[in-house]
């Protein structure tokens, strides 16, 4: 898996990359992220499948964070704006 997507606290969307092991994108709408915000829905029946059935839990965002791409810092400040 390279990355999966969930539900900020505050009901918008974010990607978190398993590559980079932080958040890539952010405060995203339903629509932004079915209109290929990412770059990596392949269209839009994927994005909906995507959002319907593979959701991760916002924890995971928080518990699979690594300071290596980001600063830890950086990170705290985006949860707070996610609404954490």
């Amino acid at each position: 898996m390279g990355a999966f997507i969930s539900k900020q606290p505050n009901g918008l969307y974010c990607r978190f990359s398993t590559v980079v092991d932080c958040p890539t994108h952010w405060n995203m709408t339903r629509e932004e992220y079915l209109s290929n915000v990412t770059g990596t829905v392949r269209d839009k029946e994927e994005g909906e499948l995507i959002l319907q059935d593979y959701l991760r839990p916002f924890s995971e965002v928080i518990e699979r964070f690594v300071p290596n791409n980001m600063r830890e810092e950086k990170f705290d400040n985006l949860l707070q704006m996610m609404g954490n």
